[in-house]
């Protein structure tokens, strides 16, 4: 298979366990409960929650877009990049594989969303729905930090990917909600029973995901760093 097709099926995944991991499915709960506000109007619902995965998702694309770009656009920078970045992988895929495992933490901070300001986002009806995706994805957290900088972000430079890398990243943490807001739009009332088969998924997908990584970052360091014929 194609090792860019590849990147691409893995920034998918990194965006999709991005939204189910604990810290933004915990702001993706807060946002579902904005949206279910309208249950005796599922097609506001549906719209609602459709702008927030837009406005979460045009966050990340616009910070990869940024980060990659300007890294892409220095010349020497962008030469060392392509020179290094194999050697540069191993490490970074590594650390944040122990991560995921839980091996060592880190604290980040981000803009939080109190109630008064959840209330002044409820004035704005439907569009409040991406004005709260576009907060909430900004505030980044551990393990949303550590996939989308320490993943997303030496993936696309590696690929020399811009746009369309970020994008899947984008539309992967859109994903997850998507189907939560037809779901609520749709009556279904096994909704909560879904939410805690998602944890326990994603407990295991993120230490499947995290062992991975550290699978693929010894081999990098092993090939790229050390010189080791594999």
């Amino acid at each position: 298979m194609d090792p860019y097709f590849i990147a691409l099926g893995s920034a998918c995944w990194l965006g999709i366990l991005t939204s189910i991991s604990p810290c933004p499915m915990a702001g993706n709960i807060v946002a579902i409960t904005f949206i279910g506000k309208q249950l005796d109007r599922p097609r506001y619902v549906l719209a609602t929650g459709l702008l927030y995965t837009l406005g979460r998702a045009v966050t990340y694309v616009g910070l990869g877009v940024l980060i990659v770009t300007s890294a892409l656009a220095v010349p020497d920078l962008s030469f060392f990049l392509q020179q290094h970045m194999n050697q540069a992988l191993g490490p970074i895929l590594l650390l944040v594989g122990l991560f995921l495992l839980g091996l060592f933490r880190f604290r980040v901070s981000g803009p939080s969303l109190g109630q008064g300001l959840q209330g002044k986002i409820e004035k704005y009806g439907l569009w409040g729905g991406g004005l709260l995706g576009l907060l909430f994805a900004l505030s980044f957290c551990p393990v949303s930090a550590a996939l989308f900088f320490g993943s997303l972000i030496p993936l696309a430079v590696e690929q020399e990917s811009n746009l369309l890398m970020p994008t899947v990243y984008g539309i992967g943490t859109a994903l997850p909600v998507v189907v939560f807001a037809v779901l609520i739009a749709t009556g279904a009332r096994f909704v909560g029973a879904v939410f805690n088969k998602l944890s326990l998924f994603e407990r295991w997908a993120r230490r499947v995901t995290g062992a991975a990584f550290v699978v693929v970052g010894l081999y990098y360091c092993a090939v790229y760093l050390l010189a080791i014929d594999i």
